[in-house]
């Protein structure tokens, strides 16, 4: 460890699956600035997200806990005030805390430790998009997903998303500006969370011209036809209307190639962020993490976007750049999100942090540092739209073990099936294997109470939303805080301090 406190610079992408980061695929992506990343750094081959789906998976990112200790269950689960994240604990190690960009809070409190949120978010805050287990198939159309942005895929020079992350870079690009001038002398840590790669499949002209359209590689695996389909991956065909389009191969084509070319765009906006960093003198003594929330299906299997535990879903890109730490290499150790927040407490003092609050993640450091533990468990959940019960995973060693009281088990060998089409779950030879799962399950789920848990939050979320709706609207949406009277030259202002407090370097 560093003898004084690192800086910390979180880069974090929406639904970019960590796939993509496999030799044989990151081969076809242009991302100058995050190869720089990945080849001084510690790319975790096997790392996870917690939940598949945005604000499930940032609350582990932020909390360290899997929904069913946070009760962040679904996009419009609230992240309650009283639950500690990585930006209290920092706060109160003496680090300086600021958000740029997204990460999907729901509820009141919009802050969650961070002493400044540079931007609103591109998500609404409220509890307007909770599902509804008492009605699961039935499809609520003007906020679920539908293949609409497969079938218009395609390039515009400007969307809300785009307006969104031009926003979250720049004003990540202007707080590292006000670090270095070092008004606070305390270090930073700095989150800068994109929509990007996130559907719609839109993308700059600019970007996309860098692809060969021809040379997109298509899905690994077919459509699979709805009757073929396992029962959580036909309820997600439901969800997204999926009978309601025909997708053919050159839509498929399309939105992996504004998908490849949206990565690019992130990766330019990184680069820019990285040489502010460089600038200003940060980038020895400031560790860069790159994340994900979740990964993309991309047409695998004939599954888009989220939601599910196959590999292109659950499995996002995690690297820890770090050099005066760490050596390069890649490591295959399984990690998952909920182990940033003890990472990030680990790197930030030799002391052991004391936690206030039991969590589910543990620290990687011992991984970036080289050890390699590759029967390690890391666990996951689902509980939002298209489950009908709290789904888990268990991924350990060569094995993945999917298990929802609804439907029958899943048991996939990824070392050997690494498309996970064969599921060994009924096989009499794997029954002890199935047996271990099902054991490890049983020790840290009560799936019966983990249900009736989803849905009374869902119930009581749903009387407040539509009473919050009665009448005046006051919503929770965060409101940027910019006072003008404070920004350039005012009278009340020395200007000599002025122009000297805002100059980096100084004269």
């Amino acid at each position: 460890m560093p003898d004084s406190s690192p800086n910390f610079l979180i880069l974090m992408v929406d639904q970019m699956s960590g796939a993509l980061f496999d030799q044989d695929m990151i081969a076809h992506l242009h991302i100058p600035n995050m190869r720089a990343l990945i080849d001084k750094g510690v790319t975790f081959e096997k790392a996870y997200c917690s939940s598949p789906l945005c604000t499930p998976a940032r609350g582990s990112f932020m909390n360290g806990m899997l929904p069913s200790r946070s009760g962040i269950y679904d996009n419009a689960a609230e992240f309650t005030a009283s639950t500690p994240t990585y930006a209290h604990y920092l706060r109160n190690m003496g680090y300086q805390t600021a958000l740029s960009g997204k990460m999907h809070f729901v509820g009141p409190d919009q802050l969650h430790g961070f002493e400044e949120r540079l931007t609103t978010d591109i998500y609404p805050a409220d509890f307007g998009w909770t599902p509804d287990w008492r009605d699961p198939l039935t499809r609520i159309d003007w906020w679920y997903h539908n293949l609409s942005s497969v079938t218009q895929a395609g390039v515009a020079e400007i969307s809300n998303q785009l307006e969104f992350d031009d926003e979250a870079a720049y004003c990540a690009k202007l707080q590292l500006y006000k670090y270095a001038r070092r008004v606070d002398s305390r270090p930073f840590c700095l989150t800068v969370s994109f929509t990007h790669p996130h559907d719609p499949y839109i993308a700059r002209g600019k970007y996309w011209d860098l692809y060969d359209h021809a040379s997109i590689p298509m899905p690994i695996v077919d459509h699979i036809p709805y009757d073929q389909q396992d029962p959580h991956s036909k309820r997600l065909y439901e969800v997204v209307d999926h009978h309601r389009f025909q997708i053919n191969d050159d839509d498929i084509r399309n939105a992996r190639h504004a998908y490849f070319a949206n990565i690019s765009y992130l990766d330019e906006k990184m680069g820019e962020i990285l040489q502010v960093l460089e600038n200003c003198d940060f980038a020895d003594n400031t560790v860069i993490l790159l994340c994900a929330d979740h990964g993309d299906m991309l047409g695998e299997r004939g599954l888009w976007y989220k939601m599910c535990f196959y590999e292109y879903s659950m499995r996002i890109p995690f690297v820890l750049h770090a050099p005066a730490l760490f050596n390069p290499h890649r490591n295959t150790t399984p990690v998952a999100t909920q182990d940033i927040l003890p990472t990030l407490l680990e790197l930030a003092s030799k002391e052991q942090q004391h936690l206030a609050c039991e969590i589910d993640g543990s620290s990687v450091a011992a991984f970036a540092q080289g050890k390699q533990q590759p029967e390690r468990s890391v666990l996951g959940e689902y509980c939002a739209e298209g489950s009908i019960s709290p789904m888990i995973m268990i991924r350990c060693g060569d094995y993945k073990f999917v298990y929802c009281e609804a439907d029958p088990a899943q048991l996939f060998d990824i070392k050997n099936d690494p498309n996970e089409l064969i599921n060994l779950a009924n096989l009499a030879d794997h029954q002890p294997l199935v047996d271990s799962f099902i054991k490890q399950m049983n020790d840290r789920w009560q799936l019966p109470i983990f249900d009736a848990e989803v849905r009374h939050s869902q119930a009581c979320r749903q009387l407040i939303s539509v009473a919050n709706r009665e009448g005046k609207f006051s919503p929770w949406d965060y409101q940027p805080r910019i006072n003008a009277s404070e920004r350039y030259m005012r009278n009340h202002l020395d200007l000599n301090d002025l122009e000297n407090n805002n100059r980096y370097p100084k004269s």
